[in-house]
């Protein structure tokens, strides 16, 4: 079974484009997603996390005080990077064990859906890599609509992230995203893995 990464920076729609995946019967990990939930779940992460950010980084009841991991960070790159530093292998070791249960799926291929795939080193656990791409004033507004966020706050992520252009040399597969038909890139890239994979017999169900 064929590991695939996709990655894109912010409002580059790649979990759009998973959920298409998704819908041709292909087992997606959303290892953003599931950081969030392990943060709450995984107890040495969680140790962790208090030993660098103290104890109010969770509330009396165990959920996770965001409001304050989010302060000791922002704009802060050295410590957002020791919080990755945390993080990433928490989702490692929850990626691994997702993965063992899919082992035995009659999948052609799966996907590991990330932000941070190339700048956590986790492309190199995987096969292949694509890459969602569009033109930042189209990513700066679908981000702006999405979380009700302004301008300045988006622009101020966007700079803590890698350049798209950097990304592009550990990409084997792309999808244009800038209001592009994706559907027959999705197909494309679909087939092109399913036989790689030596699966001759996949079928489209979109």
């Amino acid at each position: 079974m064929i590991k695939v990464g996709i990655t894109g920076n912010i409002g580059s729609g790649k979990s759009t484009i998973a959920k298409l995946f998704a819908l041709l019967g292909i087992p997606v990990y959303d290892a953003d997603s599931r950081a969030k939930s392990i943060m709450v779940e995984d107890e040495q992460l969680k140790r962790e996390l208090i030993t660098q950010f103290g104890q109010e980084t969770y509330f009396a009841d165990a959920t996770l005080n965001r409001a304050h991991l989010s302060q000791q960070v922002f704009n802060n790159p050295a410590q957002l990077k020791i919080l990755n530093s945390i993080v990433h292998p928490g989702v490692f070791r929850d990626f691994n064990f997702w993965l063992n249960q899919h082992k035995a799926a009659h999948t052609p291929y799966i996907l590991k859906e990330a932000a941070l795939l190339i700048e956590s080193g986790s492309y190199k656990d995987l096969d292949y890599l694509i890459l969602v791409q569009a033109d930042e004033e189209i990513r700066l507004q679908r981000s702006m609509a999405r979380d009700a966020a302004s301008a300045e706050a988006i622009l101020a992520r966007m700079k803590n992230q890698m350049p798209q252009e950097n990304k592009v040399p550990f990409a084997q597969f792309f999808i244009q995203n800038n209001n592009d038909l994706l559907i027959p890139q999705v197909l494309a890239i679909h087939r092109e893995l399913c036989l790689l994979s030596g699966k001759k017999n996949f079928s489209y169900v979109l």
